[in-house]
């Protein structure tokens, strides 16, 4: 699934609610042996973009997660400490832990997933998100920088990259930098329609 994060739109921003497609997409969990796919999208009073989170605060909310999810957590969890390269394994718990709204638990299982794949941007931008919603910002600008690096396509970290500079560090040229890149990369994207929105928010 797409886990393209689009940070969560500050308070105000987007009336009510999470726009999390965080950090592209709505988050589904991933079975253990798929791919990873495309990061989220962040949401409004949390992240979006390849995962869901807050702008600086936590999501509202947050339910445990049922117990069928807690028996794949548990058997994932089995899966790589019987085998710690498992590339998949990691990732598939990182979206759990994501999804269960259990952030540094996703940071630190998407880490070792990294550990073993670099280059993955759908990753790197899952674990941004987790990282805001830690707000640890510098380390989630990192990753999105990173990810729109490896894929300068990727349309989900640089708007993920704009809500943070926007809502976090208040750099709002830095901000309106990514988003315009947004504009140019998929001019007909959501993403794009959001950017666009927060551009007009900024009277950039």
């Amino acid at each position: 699934m797409n886990r393209n994060i689009m940070l969560a739109l500050a308070g105000g921003f987007i009336a009510g609610g999470v726009v999390g497609y965080v950090a592209g997409g709505l988050r589904e969990s991933a079975p253990a042996t798929a791919p990873a796919a495309a990061a989220p999208v962040m949401q409004v009073p949390s992240l979006g973009g390849g995962m869901p989170g807050a702008p600086g605060g936590g999501m509202a909310g947050a339910a445990l997660p049922t117990a069928e999810v807690q028996d794949r957590m548990a058997r994932l969890q089995a899966m790589v400490a019987a085998d710690p390269k498992n590339h998949d394994a990691w990732v598939a718990l990182g979206n759990d832990y994501f999804d269960s709204h259990q952030a540094q638990k996703a940071v630190e299982a998407y880490g070792k997933a990294l550990a073993l794949n670099p280059d993955d941007p759908n990753v790197l931008t899952d674990q941004g998100v987790m990282y805001r919603q830690l707000n640890q910002f510098d380390k989630a600008v990192a990753n999105f920088q990173k990810a729109a690096k490896l894929d300068p396509s990727h349309v989900q970290s640089l708007f993920n990259l704009g809500i943070v500079y926007a809502h976090d560090l208040h750099q709002p040229d830095a901000a309106a930098k990514a988003w315009n890149q947004v504009l140019v990369l998929a001019p007909t994207s959501d993403q794009a329609t959001q950017a666009r929105q927060q551009l007009s928010q900024l009277g950039k």
